[in-house]
């Protein structure tokens, strides 16, 4: 049974799979991994994620998929990966975060 990322929806087929990093378990409360639930999200969402968002924001404003689902800074990636198969991205960390870090 495919898997599906809980970002953007995609299902990776089965046979992706034997990429054991296709898919990856992603902290809703990064930081506060004993309590943070998770949800399973594609490498290229995973990585997205973390390029756009610091930790910081992602545990007080989008610890939630709904929140992340609705972040205008993803919206125009999420429109474009539902439209491909792609595995392996390239992505480059926002200014945005890097001026956080």
């Amino acid at each position: 049974m495919p898997t599906e990322c809980a970002l953007c929806r995609r299902r990776i087929p089965d046979e992706r799979l034997g990429d054991p990093q296709a898919v990856q378990e992603h902290h809703l409360r990064p930081e506060r991994r004993a309590e943070s639930p998770t949800v399973m999200l594609c490498r290229p969402c995973h990585k997205q994620v973390h390029a756009l968002f610091t930790n910081e924001e992602l545990r007080e404003d989008y610890d939630t998929i709904e929140r992340l689902r609705g972040a205008d800074r993803l919206h125009d990636y999420r429109s474009w990966i539902r439209g491909t198969d792609k595995l392996d991205i390239r992505v480059s960390t926002s200014d945005h975060v890097r001026e956080r870090r």
